[in-house]
C-alpha cells in the first residue's frame, strides 16, 4: 500500500497532534516495518495538500488536525481529504473541534450525562467580584484552546481573587484567547488510550499519571513537567477504577463521534469521584514517552509496532469518513463577546507548540 503522512511545521501551533519529527518518523519507521510504501510529507500550503490528492495514496496518515496558511485560514485535513475520496487515519472534522476546545467537549458531554467538573470561561475584568464567581475555590486556571499542558503551571492552582486575576490576566495576554476555569481536582490522574482495529471491539487501555510533588505541594501536569517527561506512568492496579475510567472514556469516544483512535484524560476529586478532563483526538505518538503508546505498553504489553498497525489496519478497512456541515460550537450564552477577544472552533489564536505532544 502507498502511505503519506501529513504534518506540518508545528512551531506556531499550539494544538495537539503526533509531536515533532522524531515523532512523524517513529510513525514512518514503524509503517514501513509493516511492508508498506511510506512517505512523510510537510505541507505549508493548499497546493502541497493537492498534489499529495493527485498522487492519490491508498491512505493519509494526518499527524496533525489542520495546516495553517498565510492568510491565517485553516484547512482541516480529515475534511480536505474526505472530499478527495482519500482514506484517512482519525476522526472527522466535526468531532475534532472537540478536541482543539476544551469548553465545547466539556460542555457537549455535560449535557449527555458523561461526569464533568463545574467549569466556566472568564476573561479579563469579567468578574469584578469575587462573589461573581460561579464556582467556589479553589479553582484551576488553563487556556482552553491550548494543549500539551502550554500554559499549565503551579500557577494555575488560585484559592483567592488576586491570584485568579493575576493568573487570568497572564493567561490571556499570553494566548489571547478565553481561559478555562475548572473546579479544582485534587485526586488522581488518568489517561486512556483508546483504538479501534480493523476487526472487533476497540482496544482500551488507561494508566495513572504521577506529576512530581511541587514546592507548594501539589502534583500538577504542567508544561515542562509534560516537556521534561518527569511524571511517571503507571498501571491501573484496582480493577474498579480502571472499570471506571474505561468506562467513561469508552463513552466520551462514542458520544464526541471520534474515530480510530483517542486519548481521554480523567481525573478524581478528593473523594475519589472521577471525570471526564479533555479528549485528545490527534494523541502524541512519540516512541517510548507519549501517553497514547505507552499506556498500550504498560497496561496491556503491546508494542510500539502493534499499535500502529491496528492504526493503519483499521483506517485502511474503514470507509471514507465525512465531515458533518456544520461544525459544534459553544451556546452564546456562555461567551461574553464584550469582555473577551472573538473566538471560536476555527479562530486564528497566536500559538505556539512545544517540541514534543503527551
Amino acid at each position: 500500500m502507498n502511505i503519506e503522512i501529513i504534518t506540518t511545521p508545528t512551531k506556531d501551533l499550539l494544538e495537539s497532534g503526533f509531536g515533532n519529527y522524531k515523532s512523524c518518523q517513529n510513525v514512518l519507521n514503524s509503517i514501513q516495518r509493516m511492508g508498506h510504501n511510506c512517505r512523510l510529507r510537510s505541507c505549508r500550503t493548499l497546493l502541497d495538500l493537492k498534489k499529495v490528492s493527485w498522487r492519490n495514496p491508498d491512505l493519509v496518515v494526518l499527524a496533525v488536525k489542520y495546516i495553517k496558511l498565510d492568510c491565517g485560514e485553516k484547512v482541516w485535513l480529515s475534511e480536505f481529504f474526505s472530499q478527495c475520496s482519500i482514506a484517512h487515519t482519525g476522526s472527522s472534522r466535526h468531532a475534532l473541534e472537540y478536541d482543539s476546545n476544551k469548553a465545547l467537549a466539556k460542555h457537549y458531554l455535560k449535557r449527555k450525562g458523561i461526569p464533568t467538573a463545574e467549569f466556566f470561561l472568564a476573561a479579563v475584568g469579567q468578574y469584578r467580584q469575587q462573589d461573581k464567581l460561579p464556582i467556589e475555590y479553589p479553582l484551576f486556571l488553563k487556556p482552553n484552546l491550548a494543549a500539551n499542558g502550554n500554559g499549565v503551571s503551579d500557577l494555575s492552582f488560585v484559592s483567592c481573587y488576586k491570584d485568579f486575576n493575576q493568573k487570568i490576566y497572564s493567561l490571556q495576554k499570553s494566548y489571547g484567547e478565553p481561559i478555562l476555569v475548572e473546579r479544582y481536582l485534587s485526586g488522581r490522574e488518568y489517561t486512556v488510550a483508546i483504538l479501534d482495529t480493523a476487526k472487533g471491539p476497540p482496544i482500551v487501555s488507561g494508566v495513572e499519571i504521577f506529576p512530581p510533588i511541587s514546592d507548594k505541594g501539589h502534583r500538577i501536569l504542567t508544561g515542562k513537567i509534560k516537556r521534561d517527561n518527569s511524571e511517571a506512568l503507571v498501571e491501573i492496579t484496582d480493577n474498579k477504577v480502571k472499570d471506571i475510567v474505561s468506562k467513561i472514556a469508552m463513552d466520551a469516544y462514542v458520544e464526541l463521534g471520534a474515530e480510530g483512535f483517542a486519548r481521554i484524560d480523567i481525573k478524581a476529586d478528593s473523594s475519589g469521584k472521577l471525570y471526564f478532563i479533555e479528549a485528545n483526538l490527534v494523541p502524541g505518538m512519540t516512541r517510548e514517552s507519549s501517553y497514547f503508546p505507552e499506556a498500550f505498553r504498560i497496561g496491556l504489553k503491546q508494542s510500539y509496532d502493534e499499535t500502529i498497525a491496528h492504526m493503519i489496519e483499521h483506517s485502511l478497512n474503514n470507509k471514507v469518513p465525512t465531515s458533518p456541515s456544520r461544525p459544534p460550537h459553544l451556546p452564546t450564552n456562555m461567551i461574553n463577546h464584550s469582555m473577551m477577544p472573538t473566538y471560536g472552533p476555527s479562530s486564528s489564536t497566536k500559538m505556539k507548540q512545544d517540541d514534543d505532544t503527551q
